[in-house]
């Protein structure tokens, strides 16, 4: 523990309200300071009677306000920590939740040094990742939008014959459909118009991420993350927009654990018993993975779009993406062969393939 710092605080932020706790440094119990509002000009002055900036640790939950009040109290002198909630101990008989508990409980484990905080990204980072995000968004409303669409046509029996939806094909079959009725023209109408403007969306959307990642300080690694077979541009940025500078992690094994890739593990004694993943951490980049590596079941080769992502690439990354493409396409079939059933094995593969861009994390770094 610093021992420079003599008051460990503990805020419970709201959009509306910010509860305060503050534990001295010693065992004294964690005293509740007050609550107050939204504006923080308040928060700032209820700090300022705790001490100077330097002797505070201030800590708060991730969560929807934000790495906002993080910024502005480093900015103000503080050293502040965001933590994970994931994280945070919890006494199995706590059946009580307060605004007054949570600042107490957080002040507490802080000096404790039992609460772990999670990487904030600086404002243009966090800008890509939420257009990352966005456009995530985007791709979900237009699923379902045309999940409404069919559910019409299915219950007026209309089945499209042909292989591949929501092609040029079936977009002529579509515009030859008409109902007895014109108040159903109506409603296939609007079904039909909320589909292309949800394709407009993520078109949209993912020109605008293109032309945002030129220029990006993390550009390079996105580059460099693009030779992997799988991450094309979108995937390779979310990646990188959500995990931020890889070097952070020491092991692979960290990066694993992190994006919740790792089984979940119950042991006592002699006993050993694994189950499923823990689904911990960052959810968006498990989902990119485990996509990724639906890819990896065929044979290794080099497409002609990979061959293009690896131009001006360093011999080291190169040399890194095609030993992924050999090990995990054996792993996939290995696995398969097993009997495995398939969700498993991408799974699997996913969790190797972090191990993969952990090692290009360290080959390529941001730009200065």
């Amino acid at each position: 523990m610093d021992e420079s710092i003599t008051g460990f605080v503990g805020l419970d932020a709201h959009a509306e309200s910010t509860a305060i706790g503050v534990a001295e440094a010693g065992r004294a119990a964690a005293r509740f300071v007050g609550t107050v509002g939204a504006k923080r000009a308040e928060l700032m002055k209820a700090l300022g009677k705790l001490g100077s900036p330097q002797s505070l640790l201030v800590v708060y939950e991730a969560g929807p306000c934000g790495y906002g009040l993080a910024r502005e109290l480093t900015a103000a002198g503080y050293r502040c920590e965001v933590i994970a909630p994931s994280k945070i101990p919890k006494q199995p008989g706590e059946r009580i939740k307060t605004d007054r508990r949570d600042a107490l409980k957080l002040a507490s484990l802080a000096r404790a040094g039992e609460l772990t905080p999670v990487s904030i990204p600086d404002e243009r980072d966090e800008a890509i990742r939420d257009l990352s995000r966005a456009r995530v968004d985007a791709v979900r409303a237009r699923l379902k939008a045309r999940q409404q669409l069919k559910a019409l046509l299915l219950r007026h029996d209309r089945r499209y014959s042909g292989k591949t939806s929501w092609s040029a094909a079936h977009e002529r079959y579509l515009s030859r459909i008409t109902f007895a009725h014109p108040a159903q023209d109506i409603a296939f109408a609007e079904y039909r118009q909320a589909v292309g403007e949800g394709e407009a969306r993520v078109e949209r959307l993912t020109q605008v991420l293109r032309q945002q990642v030129e220029g990006w300080r993390m550009q390079p690694v996105v580059n460099a993350v693009m030779t992997l077979r799988g991450l094309d541009l979108v995937a390779a940025t979310t990646v990188v927009a959500e995990l931020g500078d890889l070097k952070r992690f020491a092991h692979p094994r960290e990066l694993m654990g992190y994006l919740g890739l790792v089984p979940s593990e119950y042991s006592t004694g002699s006993r050993r018993r694994q189950g499923a993943i823990t689904k911990s951490g960052n959810g968006h980049v498990r989902r990119v993975l485990v996509e990724a590596a639906w890819n990896y079941r065929h044979p290794a080769r080099l497409s002609k779009s990979q061959q293009l992502r690896q131009e001006g690439q360093s011999a080291a990354t190169r040399a890194i993406a095609w030993r992924a493409q050999l090990r995990l396409g054996h792993r996939y079939r290995s696995l398969t062969d097993r009997g495995l059933q398939h969700n498993k094995v991408c799974v699997a593969i996913a969790r190797e393939l972090a191990g993969f861009i952990w090692d290009i994390g360290r080959q390529v770094g941001p730009r200065a």
